[in-house]
């Protein structure tokens, strides 16, 4: 089986949690990029990944990997995609009419290409096989997608096509957003700054140590997790998620004050110290205690499961970038989250790794500064706000 440099698996959902649990069903027989170690086909049929979806508990099977490329493979793609997507689910909404049944679906309107397909025919073959009619909004315009028919059921298998059309080209949106704590007090810019200074004057020698390498001292920041918002309410969709975060857990975590933590030592994240490509601060809470990770493990959690954040992992490494050869060519670049293009296809970034032995041997506790976590922002890529930071789209403060 091939290997993708795609995102690995994972089985999460951008729909309201009813139809997560019909969409669960069909994406078993998806084909989606996936990372499959060679000996594991075995293990994960004998104990194949448990996944919960809206309180129920799916097994997800073992499947043959395609990857989806170019638009002319379309028709093939809906085919695959559709296999076993026939049965009826009683978790939508469908309305009765006059004229049979209907039902909507709110989807922003970058992703209606996708439910229309190439000269019409996606929308086309769905109408035709599920004998209802789709009325789709203008491209630009937000809207409702409208699925009428006869015959309910065949309403429902036509929202159930387009959920799981939705829901795998969303994913191949690159990300657009990304909710960070600002690490842009004076102090701790400017322990950055020195922190360059003294890795510049002692280690500029050693294998590609250059000041290109360095992050951007005001836009420091720690990121919880990436974020595709492709509307404007989806936007507002994640400023209500993270206010009911603040009002469940977070007011008591943090106790209505800014968390004060210190940025003090430095890791890398490959294996090799002889040869990095990311070089990142470690923060931690001042008084020792554990609720920095706390809080943005449970963040983390809450966005996972309503689907704004594609699960990765469990944990938030808590990390701020320093170095990073990305950088080198393209300031702006922001790690392993540039790797995709609009349309979902990798970009393999030619990097120059820098020998950092030397580093991590003078500078392994290095102090870049104290500093009072208060907010978290819902970070916008590719902008700069008028302190030099990533433009915010929306922020809770602890106090």
């Amino acid at each position: 089986m091939r290997t993708s440099p795609a995102r690995p698996e994972e089985i999460s959902f951008y729909t309201p949690a009813a139809a997560a649990s019909c969409v669960s069903s069909y994406l078993l027989h998806f084909p989606r990029p996936c990372r499959i170690l060679l000996g594991e086909s075995e293990m994960e049929v004998l104990r194949p990944q448990i996944i919960t979806i809206d309180g129920r508990n799916y097994r997800k099977n073992p499947i043959q990997e395609k990857i989806y490329q170019h638009e002319e493979d379309e028709e093939d793609f809906y085919q695959d995609s559709m296999e076993g997507a026939d049965e009826p689910c009683d978790a939508y909404e469908v309305e009765q009419t006059a004229q049979g049944f209907r039902a909507t679906v709110s989807a922003p309107s970058v992703l209606y290409k996708h439910i229309v397909g190439k000269r019409g025919d996606t929308k086309k073959k769905i109408e035709m096989e599920t004998k209802t009619s789709i009325t789709i909004p203008k491209p630009g315009l937000d809207g409702e997608i409208v699925i009428a028919g006869q015959h309910r059921n065949g309403v429902i298998s036509a929202r159930t096509r387009i959920d799981v059309l939705l829901d795998t080209f969303r994913r191949k949106q690159p990300f657009t957003h990304f909710l960070a704590f600002f690490l842009n007090e004076a102090e701790v810019q400017e322990g950055f700054l020195k922190f360059q200074e003294k890795v510049l004057e002692k280690c500029s020698k050693d294998r590609g140590v250059d000041s290109s390498v360095f992050q951007n001292s005001k836009k420091l920041h720690l990121t919880i997790g990436m974020l595709v918002l492709l509307s404007e309410q989806e936007i507002q969709q994640t400023r209500e998620m993270l206010q009911r975060c603040k009002e469940e857990f977070i007011n008591d975590i943090a106790g209505g004050k800014p968390l004060e933590v210190e940025m003090a030592g430095i890791e890398y994240m490959n294996d090799d110290p002889g040869m990095v490509d990311v070089l990142y601060a470690k923060v931690h809470m001042k008084d020792g205690s554990n609720r920095l990770q706390e809080l943005v493990d449970r963040v983390l959690e809450r966005f996972q499961a309503s689907g704004l954040i594609v699960k990765e992992w469990s944990s938030v490494k808590l990390h701020a970038t320093v170095m990073n050869t990305l950088f080198r060519k393209d300031p702006n670049a922001e790690g392993r989250y540039n790797l995709y293009t609009a349309d979902g296809k990798y970009i393999f970034k030619e990097r120059e790794s820098f020998d950092g032995r030397n580093i991590l041997k003078l500078f392994e506790n290095f102090h870049f500064g104290s500093l009072k976590l208060n907010s978290i922002h819902i970070s916008q890529r590719f902008t700069v706000d008028s302190f030099g930071n990533y433009a915010s789209c929306g922020q809770i403060d602890f106090s």
